[in-house]
């Protein structure tokens, strides 16, 4: 995948929040974390973090929203439940981002949502706990801009029918099942 993101949080009180964000991130192949005037203690942040992630991903903790410091040409996106947010499944991810979410029990502040150049939000019935709100961004991130095979029209994994000499004109589809035939020369 080409690019780099990164991801933290705003005023977040509880340390094992912050550490299983952390290691989730550290999972997806983020390129830093940060935290922005964070009431947990770094310490107890680590207790969660069974894979390390301080130790092999930069880690930044900011006072305030104005001492942030971003990648050049990096867009910031707030991941938050607002009307007028873009339902991630409908977002294009830019190539360099950095992802930022709220406090439990609250909101992105208004001074951070003014940073961000995009705000989305995760389709669903109300907020889910910071660390799973994360993830679900980190993996739509994953399939939307990783490379994978595009899913099946049909249900299960992809169809890898045949040897690399069969190209799709070859193919004939009955439904489920997948027919090959190769040219003949």
């Amino acid at each position: 995948m080409r690019g780099y993101f990164g991801i933290g949080v705003e005023e977040i009180s509880k340390p094992m929040n912050v550490g299983n964000l952390l290691r989730t991130a550290h999972s997806f192949g983020a390129s830093f974390f940060f935290t922005i005037n964070a009431c947990a203690n770094v310490r107890e942040m680590r207790v969660s973090d069974t894979s390390g992630a301080f130790d092999h991903i930069p880690f930044y903790d900011f006072d305030s929203v104005d001492d942030l410091l971003l990648p050049r040409h990096a867009s910031m996106v707030a991941v938050e439940f607002m009307e007028d947010s873009v339902d991630l499944p409908s977002f294009r991810h830019p190539k360099h981002a950095v992802y930022v979410l709220g406090p439990e029990m609250g909101n992105v502040s208004d001074k951070m949502l003014a940073r961000c150049d995009h705000t989305i939000k995760i389709p669903m019935k109300f907020c889910v706990n910071v660390g799973v709100a994360g993830a679900i961004v980190m993996y739509d991130r994953l399939i939307s801009l990783g490379r994978h095979a595009p899913r099946p029209v049909q249900p299960g994994g992809p169809d890898d029918f045949g040897p690399e000499n069969v190209q799709d004109k070859h193919v004939v589809s009955y439904g489920p099942r997948r027919i090959t035939r190769t040219k003949k020369t």
